[in-house]
């Protein structure tokens, strides 16, 4: 079985390696997105897609914009193949209907969430941030919509309180190769049938905005921590301490916001492990931080070196 790549970040890696383990299975191309600025120095770094077919010694493709190097695209393609699938995990890049039908079984996506719900650039996050109950992995036919194809397989997992968007993401990138590995072979050959997504139950992942971090404190407690959860580690989420930036990296919620007159952002305690903040409804108790070019930390930890009084007031802006 012939396969071509498309994939760019982290996420993508599990699948990628799966597909160089996997008995009859050869990668012959990888396509991922230009090498970017990266770091202090900001030099050009391949992506970590990239990285592992280098390694692997895979010709790798890398196209500012498939609709306008559509020609030279499919020319490069094809000297490498032909390709019996095409397997699009993260690329970044919408694939136009010719890259699409370049594979002889079409392209097949791994996508993070269970179709219908969630479609779109940042269902992990979604789901957490809605309180979703589980999510999942779905592989599924791809058409010229927006996660519109129908749907081959899927298997879901379960979002625990504890749960953010890194922890979901490794446990979403794993499943996802491990589905792969199970049915990637049976929908070549046909053997698998796609159903098509029911019309119902339809929801859009938006792409996440660094804005989305601010923490409003007059909304509730489960709010907030379920905000915290799905931003979690990037963009994060942030207060301001004092005039100084805060990015809060994990938080709960807790029943009552302990003194009746206290004011959204205002701190309730802050001793032990965590420091505690007042709500709309609710309180907030954060554990995990971070302050502006400083490295994350434990709220015990931070207040060794920092004393918070009850009292002060987290703000939604630096004074």
């Amino acid at each position: 079985m012939n396969v071509i790549f498309f994939g760019t970040p982290s996420f993508s890696l599990p699948c990628l390696e799966a597909l160089l383990q996997m008995p009859g299975v050869s990668v012959k191309a990888v396509v991922t997105q230009p090498d970017r600025p990266a770091g202090r120095g900001a030099e050009l770094r391949g992506s970590p897609v990239k990285e592992l077919a280098v390694a692997r010694n895979i010709p790798v493709l890398q196209p500012v914009s498939l609709r306008k190097e559509l020609d030279s695209f499919k020319a490069a393609a094809d000297a490498l193949g032909p390709f019996d699938v095409g397997v699009v995990i993260a690329f970044g890049q919408i694939l136009p209907k010719a890259v699409l039908s370049l594979p002889r079984a079409g392209c097949v996506n791994v996508h993070a969430s269970l179709l219908p719900r969630w479609r779109g650039a940042a269902p992990i996050q979604r789901a957490i941030q809605a309180g979703d109950a589980e999510t999942g992995v779905c592989l599924m036919q791809m058409d010229e919509g927006l996660d519109t194809g129908a749907v081959f397989s899927r298997a879901s997992v379960a979002i625990s309180a504890s749960d953010t968007a890194q922890t979901m993401h490794d446990s979403l990138a794993a499943l996802g190769a491990s589905l792969l590995e199970r049915d990637l072979a049976a929908i070549v050959q046909g053997s698998l049938v796609a159903v098509p997504q029911e019309p119902s139950g339809i929801t859009y992942a938006s792409k996440v905005e660094s804005s989305e971090g601010l923490l409003d404190w007059s909304s509730s407690a489960q709010l907030l921590a379920r905000r915290v959860r799905a931003l979690s580690p990037h963009p994060g989420c942030f207060t301001f301490l004092r005039g100084q930036r805060m990015k809060v990296l994990f938080a709960s919620p807790r029943e009552s916001a302990g003194t009746p007159q206290a004011q959204p952002g205002e701190v309730l305690s802050a001793t032990g492990s965590a420091i505690t903040v007042a709500c709309g409804s609710g309180s907030l108790s954060i554990t995990q931080l971070q302050l502006a070019g400083k490295r994350q930390m434990s709220a015990e930890e931070f207040l060794r070196g920092t004393a918070v009084s009850p009292g002060e007031i987290l703000s939604g802006a630096p004074r």
